[in-house]
């Protein structure tokens, strides 16, 4: 019964926009489960046919870059310290790390900071206020955002190929699954960091 529910509410008309406003959200809210989201409709498309894993990975990406693009403009145009929030040590600490990256590789911080939530926003945040040209930014961010869209969805999908039991397993699976790889690139980024700072 579960399992019938899900097929038809990925097959109804609300499955492509739902997922989009949650992208969307995603980029100013880390607590919306954007990247979670995206898996779970991979591995719907996978499991069910609907909605189309192509559909999927265009919205997804399009929401994505939307909402990079619009932290982009937000840093650009009140720059880092307006908001209470954003004069708070860790949000300090957070820009100042995303300034240094963008000042060494601006395409590498944007493709790495696209899978880290907080990092995401702090990074967009700094390259508007930065004033990165817009002609260097738009292109990386647009090419991060399809490679986070293609990554999320295409783990929901091919977990759901492989894992029996239907959609509900396919989608819990699929989402346990991203969020240990999530959580795996970030234990790695972090030693990273700690052996560069070390140098």
């Amino acid at each position: 019964m579960l399992d019938e529910l899900a097929a038809q509410l990925a097959a109804g008309p609300w499955a492509l926009p739902l997922l989009a406003v949650l992208v969307l959200g995603d980029a100013f809210l880390v607590i919306i489960p954007g990247e979670a989201a995206v898996t779970a409709a991979g591995a719907l498309a996978a499991a069910t046919g609907s909605p189309p894993l192509v559909a999927v990975i265009a919205v997804a990406a399009g929401a994505a870059f939307t909402g990079d693009l619009l932290c982009y403009a937000i840093g650009r145009r009140v720059g880092l310290e307006r908001w209470r929030w954003m004069r708070h040590p860790r949000a300090r600490s957070a820009f100042e790390w995303a300034g240094a990256r963008l000042a060494r590789r601006t395409a590498s911080a944007l493709f790495v900071a696209r899978f880290i939530p907080f990092a995401r926003l702090a990074l967009n945040l700094t390259a508007g206020a930065t004033r990165v040209p817009a002609a260097r930014y738009l292109p990386v961010a647009a090419l991060a955002a399809t490679g986070w869209a293609l990554y999320q969805a295409i783990v929901g999908a091919v977990v759901a190929s492989i894992v029996p039991g239907g959609p509900i397993v396919a989608v819990i699976v699929s989402v346990v699954v991203a969020l240990a790889l999530g959580l795996g690139i970030d234990v790695l980024l972090a030693r990273r960091q700690r052996r560069a700072a070390a140098r």
